[in-house]
Formats: structure tokens, C-alpha cells, sequence
């Protein structure tokens, strides 16, 4: 009964919702049309009521001055706290749970979202136009760059958004001028509840070879949500000069793992451990905040550190 109340309640939000929009309508003239992966939507230019339900929308925003009316606060990384804290930006849940009836009652302008909802996308869609925000592995700074283009449109910011974009890739040839001169061959691995798995060439960490240059200590790994499952004797066997650790527990659950469980009596046999290059990456960036410009630089930051 609760719930039929609740999806009742939610049903005359988006209709009310919708009424309002009719009523207040701009003309063809300050719309933007925008092309994404899971439709084609109008979006009116220059909105006022933004709702960013991913951090790379977030984090884009920030970067060209634009205040939200409500974001996910559940799980949000420390360098985004001073939106946890404003109360006057509505808490709409977690990056995978939203709150329907919080978004609706907000009446925004226009939604973004990225993969972690891309299910809801057909009823935040009701609710006011949804830009869809998908990163493509296989061509990272692409997607980058692609999305942070949409912003750049709807929001009358190309200049700003160029130069963040010309930082970005400045720092990312000082990074492949080193990494081409390193012979370091480089592994990349997640570690939760224990297990490793490990993330290659085209994967959601690909980045750091793909486009960092950093080279691979092993080829051909299955790329998938979670990465390859792997032990630790394929650690040790690989035996990388570069050991890049993303510890997935410490922001999912926020449990730290032990060091002695990663640095196991196996990966002190690799190179990457004898030599100091077990490098602990920063969950919060590489695992919850996507592509946007502070993770992004962060990102590239990270990996200029090791070389």
C-alpha cells in the first residue's frame, strides 16, 4: 500500500512537472538540441535548475561556475564536499539509489546521469530532459572530451571549457614523454574482500596505459566491470615494475584494506615492491568520480608523481 502511495504521489509530481514546463516553454530559439547514446533531447540553453546525479557532471559544473539544485550525496568523494554541505542543494541519494520524488518536486531544467543509472534513464526522462553521460573505455579522453563539450553547449562556456580541456591534455603529453622513455612495464589491479582482479587495455583503468603510455606487464587481460579475476601467484609471476593498487573496499564499504593483505609474501617477490613502486591509487578519483575535470587532472596527476 505504502509504495502505491508513494508511485501515485511520484506520478502527479512528473505531471506536474510536465504542466509546468508547458506553461514556460522558450522558444525553439533557446533550446539546444543534444545528441547522446541513449536518445536525442532538447535541452533549453543556459538552465537554471540543474540536477547532476554522477560527480563527472558535478565536477564539470564546478569547473564553469554553475551551482546545482541537487546531487547524490551518498558516497560523494572529499574533494566535492562543500556540495555535501550546502544545504541549500538538495540531497537526492546515491550515485546508484535516487530519490524520485525529490528530483520531481525540484522541477529542474535539465538532469545528467551517467552509467550507474543509465536503467533509470526512461523515468528521469518524464520528470525533465536527461543527458546521458557515457564513458567509452576504448577512447577515454574522447569521451572526455565529448562531455565535456555538452556542458560547453548548454551552458554558453566553450572558452572555459577549452582551456580546461588544453590543461589537461598538456599534462597528459608531459606524462607520455616520460612514460615512453620508462622501460617500467605497469599492472593495474583492484582489490575487495581479499581478491584481486586486474584491469587492462581498454578497461575502466585503461587509461593508464591507453593514454598515459604506461606499458603493460601482461596483455590481453579480459576486460570487464570487475576486471579479470586473478591470484597471487599471477602477481608474482608477472612481476611488474609498477603495481597500481585501487582498494575498493575503502570507499564501498569504507574498510580500508590491511597492507599486509595486499603486500602479501607473493607481491614482495615483484619488482614493483623491491623497488618502492606499490602505488596505492586514490579510490575516491579512479573508482566513484568518473571523468570530469578535478578527477581527470588528478588522475593524470597521480601517475606524473611515479615517473
Amino acid at each position: 500500500m505504502k509504495n502505491t502511495v508513494k508511485l501515485c504521489v511520484l506520478a502527479l509530481m512528473v505531471a506536474f512537472t510536465a504542466c509546468n514546463k508547458s506553461a514556460s516553454d522558450s522558444s525553439s530559439d533557446d533550446l539546444i538540441t543534444v545528441i547522446h547514446e541513449l536518445d536525442t533531447v532538447q535541452v533549453k540553453k543556459n538552465p537554471e535548475k540543474v540536477v547532476a546525479l554522477d560527480y563527472t557532471s558535478l565536477e564539470n559544473l564546478d569547473a564553469i561556475g554553475i551551482k546545482p539544485a541537487g546531487i547524490p550525496k551518498g558516497f560523494i568523494p572529499s574533494h566535492l564536499n562543500k556540495f555535501r554541505d550546502d544545504a541549500s542543494i538538495e540531497d537526492l541519494g546515491s550515485i546508484k539509489e535516487v530519490n524520485f520524488e525529490k528530483i520531481a518536486a525540484l522541477n529542474p531544467d535539465v538532469i545528467f546521469i551517467s552509467e550507474r543509472l543509465e536503467t533509470s534513464y526512461p523515468e528521469l526522462k518524464k520528470i525533465a530532459p536527461t543527458v546521458f553521460l557515457k564513458t567509452d573505455a576504448k577512447d577515454y579522453i574522447g569521451s572526455f572530451k565529448k562531455i565535456a563539450g555538452y556542458f560547453s553547449q548548454i551552458f554558453d562556456k566553450e572558452e572555459v571549457v577549452n582551456k580546461e580541456i588544453a590543461k589537461v591534455e598538456e599534462k597528459i603529453n608531459q606524462v607520455k614523454e616520460k612514460t615512453a622513455k620508462s622501460e617500467g612495464k605497469g599492472l593495474v589491479v583492484m582489490f575487495n574482500k581479499g581478491k584481486f582482479s586486474a584491469y587492462g587495455s581498454g578497461s575502466r583503468f585503461g587509461m593508464i596505459h591507453d593514454v598515459l603510455g604506461v606499458k603493460k606487464a601482461v596483455e590481453n587481460l579480459e576486460v570487464a566491470t570487475h576486471g579479470q579475476a586473478i591470484s597471487n601467484e599471477f602477481i608474482q609471476q608477472t612481476n611488474p615494475d609498477y603495481l597500481f593498487i585501487v582498494d575498493r573496499g575503502a570507499v564501498v564499504d569504507n574498510k580500508p584494506a590491511k597492507k599486509d593483505d595486499i603486500e602479501n609474501v607473493l607481491v614482495k617477490q615483484t619488482n614493483a615492491y623491491k623497488n618502492g613502486k606499490v602505488i596505492y591509487l586514490d579510490p575516491e578519483i579512479w573508482y566513484i568520480s568518473g571523468i570530469g575535470f578535478t578527477a581527470v587532472n588528478k588522475m593524470v596527476d597521480s601517475i606524473n608523481e611515479q615517473f
